[in-house]
């Protein structure tokens, strides 16, 4: 290192040490200290607005409350206790040999709707109706308006606890039962829209 650039090291640390020192040491200017205002000491009349005589009434909008509860709906209702059934006790029948028959499946008129089946094989085609019926169920109740009457609330449950029943029987692998359940939440939420 030369003398020289010693120098100009030293003249440059010295520039920035006094130039950081007059940027932290703040500003120096003085601050302008603005005059107080003038104390009033006359007194002053206070002005009273009058009230206008017809002023338009508004009337308040009409609020649905439930209806008022009753004593007798405050009491709770009793639960009537199960009664055990004892089964009388049956000595078990020699076990035959099972015999093979042909499952033939009853007519129309026997089976009644709401009779469950037993959750044998079904056709990939009765269970892809019954999930499209129970999609199509679904997306008519959620456009089903939130502002119902009672009545139809109580129908709305209904034919959302067969709805709910309808997919655990798909899920357990009965279609023709979920089927069937999901035609009850059909029709019924057919009455609804009537």
């Amino acid at each position: 290192m030369t003398l020289q650039g010693n120098r100009v090291r030293r003249l440059m640390r010295a520039a920035l040490g006094v130039g950081l020192l007059c940027g932290l040491s703040g500003c120096r200017h003085r601050t302008q200290i603005a005059a107080p205002l003038p104390v009033i000491k006359t007194p002053v009349d206070l002005l009273d607005i009058p009230e206008a005589e017809n002023l338009p009434l508004i009337e308040a909008p009409p609020e649905k409350l439930p209806p008022e509860p009753t004593a007798a709906a405050a009491a709770k209702p009793k639960r009537e206790r199960r009664k055990k059934v004892v089964a009388p006790v049956v000595t078990p029948a020699p076990v035959a040999p099972p015999v093979l028959t042909a499952n033939v499946d009853p007519s129309p008129e026997v089976t009644a709707i709401g009779a469950l089946t037993a959750g044998g094989e079904a056709s990939p085609q009765t269970k892809q109706e019954a999930a499209d019926l129970i999609a199509s169920i679904e997306k008519r109740l959620n456009a089903w308006p939130a502002q119902t009457t009672d009545d139809q609330k109580a129908q709305i449950s209904k034919v959302r606890n067969f709805l709910r029943d309808a997919q655990a029987a798909l899920k357990s692998g009965d279609a023709e039962g979920a089927k069937t359940l999901a035609t009850k939440a059909k029709l019924l939420l057919d009455d609804l829209e009537k």
